[in-house]
């Protein structure tokens, strides 16, 4: 498949549309990042065959089933469901409706009526007898004769409709078998293998619905064609004449069947039997069968001919006063054909009431007919064995008692004929319908948004495994509780994460929500807004937050197997955050608004995470303050700050994580991890580390490359990791306390792979500066007023302060101080001048101090 793929991409390439074939190229390049990625995990973290996930010291079940939409039995109805959630919402669609018959069967070749074995047998019989699809009844017949060449036939069959769920070595043995018996049958039966109603329709068409002219020219069609079928077989259906016209309804033995059966109905229908009426189908096709062939007349079955033969019997014979005084009602209506059948079928029913078991029903239409007919239409008698019972079945259907099912010819012929003209098409119309349904549900929910999908340059680096899934295991076992004898059944928690932006927190818990399958709810903070404060929809600001609510409402509807992620909460009101007070507590309860309509979620005992994200400070600049009560119920961790005792870690992830980037370590990323920590060790000039103790076999020039590129990563990680260090610092101090202007240069990780992206083997020390300084020259560009003072900070913090930017940074500080003593430009006159007094009254105090310092010395 991977290749077919690079050769669709070549294909593109070739035919000058070369940024399609870049986009299926990367997709190609994702795919292998996440299937290595997937395969480390499978080994690393999951168990029990990927039934559950080790997360820290606690294990997690997966879910397995993809996140999609279906339609699901509901309260006595339809519902549409997400998969492994308990999101329901009833089918509304009137048009669906008329579809229940079709809800609960499962395969579009069984029913309760008919067994799928049995569909497949019938339908390979019938295409035989049509001469179509390649098959016809002389090599039917004649494979039977070896069981292995009719399995082969039978599985060929079977292959090309994948959709009708036959189960190979189950179906396909019970076809052949069902097969086998209906070719014994169908050779003796002729033209009995058509049920007796349909038979009897198609007498009674002909005796009283038909003249001469008529007789004799469908007579003579149905002669004709049938030669024509004899000598040259029919053509598949679809197939194109020689002019190019497509045939209109199948060939001509078809458009014959459909005239025919027309006529049947049209005279049956007018006269008033509609019973009859409703085998005009079948009895079209029949009719023309028996035009068609010698000898002239009507089959009659054996069992209508013993019903009339008993019936008159049981009357006391041909001269007994019940039988003269029936005979003279017929004849009383004679020309009302429709009472004449009614009176026929009347005493037949009740005869047929006292009959020992012996005779069927089934026969009684056929019966009826032979009544009304009587001598006027020439017949012929048939006696053929028309019931079979096949054992050593393997299926399993209502229809099987004790591995054995009992077939006879003309019903079942009947049944699977009704079932494949009638049921089938009705039932793949029902499976349009509901595919239509789940896509247009799937589209409205854009459940394609939930479905966490991990950054291809995600590291599963040793931070992660030995700090961030640890404490995320350990939040998560609150909250969705963890698997084992030691699951808590007290659930409450939040994990909020707060760091700078680049860090990964929104990759980190996307990347655990794909390995555990929880649906992946992101909401955003910057589009939700701090103008929004209610959780309903109806009351945001505008159509982007109107969104953002409502993903929050979808989640708590979906209940289980959900993550909810509010992303970037420094951009939200500090009142919309405490409506999450009661769901990260022991209530587990929350309002929400869905549809229109006000719900409490209970979602106690649910499988149901919350996590929020967020940076230290506000679109504005300021200090973020997450709402306190809110706080004392969850996990904070900062993933921007370094953990006691980790240092080491910390900063092995800022190189583990720029891999991706650089065009040199990219292949690193793939490899085993012990080879990234030892070339980082070579990096730094340890003599210890040996060529030979790598995993994978580097050649010399790669090796070199690879470590030239490493120190320079080392240098730069130096850099950003004490940015990182400052701007964290500075987040956390209060404004009356600083002494210098906030800080505001980030030191995150992605900091880290923009710069790796340009750093190359042959770099000097002052061009790997250069870049250094470029890098944050750009990033200080957003902080307007705020740029000087970040960069030259930043210079101090690299020791590259020149002494024109010293005394330039004292300045600054010192004005900085000024103006914070003072109040500010945008404070209040007020707060400005009482601050101006303090800041007199604490100069006057220097010089006092002064003053008495020199005192003492004196």
């Amino acid at each position: 498949m991977v290749g077919k793929l690079r050769a669709v991409v070549e294909e593109l390439r070739t035919l000058g549309d070369p940024v399609r074939a870049e986009e299926l190229d990367g997709r190609i390049r994702a795919a292998r990042l996440e299937a290595g990625r997937g395969l480390r995990d499978r080994l690393d973290l999951y168990a029990d065959g990927g039934e559950t996930i080790r997360l820290g010291r606690h294990r997690f079940a997966v879910n397995t089933q993809p996140v999609d939409v279906t339609v699901v039995p509901h309260d006595g109805g339809l519902a549409v469901a997400v998969t492994g959630t308990d999101y329901r919402a009833p089918v509304r669609d009137t048009e669906f409706a008329r579809t229940r018959r079709f809800w609960d069967q499962l395969l579009v070749s069984e029913s309760p009526a008919v067994y799928r074995a049995e569909y497949l047998a019938t339908s390979i019989l019938t295409a035989a007898e049509a001469g179509r699809e390649g098959l016809t009844l002389d090599g039917l017949r004649a494979a039977a004769a070896d069981a292995g060449d009719l399995r082969e036939l039978v599985r060929r069959f079977a292959e090309a409709r994948y959709d009708e769920g036959y189960e190979r070595g189950v179906h396909d043995h019970d076809a052949t078998e069902l097969l086998r018996a209906l070719l014994r049958l169908h050779a003796g039966a002729g033209l009995l293998r058509y049920p007796p109603a349909a038979r009897a329709a198609a007498q009674l068409f002909w005796r009283f619905g038909t003249a001469e002219p008529d007789r004799a020219g469908w007579t003579a069609r149905a002669t004709s064609l049938a030669r024509a079928r004899d000598r040259f077989g029919r053509p598949d259906r679809g197939a194109v004449p020689p002019e190019g016209d497509r045939v209109e309804a199948g060939d001509a033995i078809d458009r014959l069947h459909a005239e025919l059966a027309a006529e049947v109905g049209r005279f049956l229908t007018d006269a008033g039997l509609t019973g009859p009426a409703g085998e005009a189908a079948l009895a079209g096709e029949y009719l023309f069968e028996e035009l068609s062939r010698p000898p002239a007349g009507f089959v009659t079955g054996a069992g209508a001919r013993a019903m009339l033969d008993r019936f008159r019997r049981a009357l006391g014979g041909p001269q007994s006063r019940s039988a003269r005084e029936f005979d003279a009602d017929l004849r009383a209506l004679d020309g009302d054909l429709t009472s004449r059948h009614q009176l026929v079928e009347a005493w037949l029913t009740a005869f047929l009431a006292t009959d020992d078991g012996t005779l069927s029903g089934y026969d009684l239409p056929e019966a009826v007919a032979v009544e009304l007919c009587g001598a006027d239409l020439p017949r012929h008698e048939a006696a053929a064995t028309m019931s079979e019972t096949v054992g050593g079945l393997l299926g399993a259907h209502p229809r099987i008692v004790g591995s054995a099912l009992t077939l006879r010819l003309d019903e079942t012929l009947a049944r699977a004929r009704r079932f494949r003209t009638e049921l089938v098409p009705a039932y793949r119309d029902y499976q349009r319908r509901r595919n239509a349904l789940v896509a247009a549900e799937r589209d409205r929910l854009r459940l394609e948004e939930y479905r966490p999908r991990v950054m291809s340059a995600f590291v599963r680096n040793r931070l992660l495994d030995d700090v961030y899934l640890p404490l995320i295991g350990d939040n998560l076992a609150r909250q969705l509780g963890a698997t084992g004898d030691a699951k808590r059944v007290d659930q409450s928690g939040l994990l909020l994460l707060i760091s700078p932006p680049g860090y990964g927190k929104t990759t980190l818990m996307e990347y655990v929500a794909s390995r555990l399958g929880l649906v992946f709810v992101k909401v955003n903070g910057p589009a939700l807004g701090s103008g929004v404060t209610s959780l309903d929809p109806a009351d945001a600001p505008d159509a982007t937050a109107r969104q953002e609510v409502e993903k929050i409402s979808f989640a708590l509807e979906l209940g289980n197997n959900v993550l909810l992620y509010l992303d970037d909460i420094q951009h939200t009101s500090p009142e919309l955050l405490q409506k999450f007070i009661s769901l990260c507590d022991g209530q587990r309860r929350m309002e929400g608004v869905w549809e229109g309509r006000t719900r409490t979620y209970d979602l106690r005992g649910k499988r149901f995470a919350v996590c929020m994200a967020g940076n230290p400070y506000t679109e504005s600049g300021q200090r973020f303050r997450v709402p306190d009560m809110l706080a004392n119920r969850a996990d904070v961790w900062n993933l921007g700050d370094v953990l006691s005792g980790r240092e080491e870690v910390f900063a092995l992830s800022y190189i583990e994580n720029a891999l991706t980037s650089n065009p040199v370590l990219a292949p690193l990323s793939g490899r085993d991890r012990g080879d990234v920590e030892l070339l980082v060790r070579l990096a730094r000039g340890d003599e210890s580390v040996r060529a030979d103790q790598l995993a994978h076999p580097y050649s010399p020039v790669e090796l070199e490359q690879i470590v030239s590129v490493l120190r320079k990563l080392l240098r730069v990680q130096q850099v950003v990791l004490a940015n990182n260090q400052a701007y964290i610092a500075s987040a956390a101090q209060a404004d009356a306390s600083r002494t210098e202007p906030p800080f505001q240069l980030q030191g995150s990780y992605r900091n880290m792979n923009k710069l790796a992206e340009r750093i190359v083997p042959v770099l000097s020390d002052e061009e790997l500066e250069a870049v250094i300084d470029d890098h944050y020259l750009g990033e200080a560009q957003t902080l307007a007023a705020g740029a000087e003072a970040n960069l030259l900070k930043l210079a101090e913090l690299r020791g590259r302060l020149t002494t024109e930017q010293a005394r330039r940074w004292a300045e600054v500080k010192a004005g900085y101080l000024r103006a914070r003593a003072l109040g500010g430009a945008t404070d209040d006159p007020v707060d400005r001048a009482v601050g101006a007094l303090g800041l007199l009254a604490d100069r006057v105090g220097g010089v006092a101090a002064a003053i008495g310092r020199a005192a003492d010395r004196a």
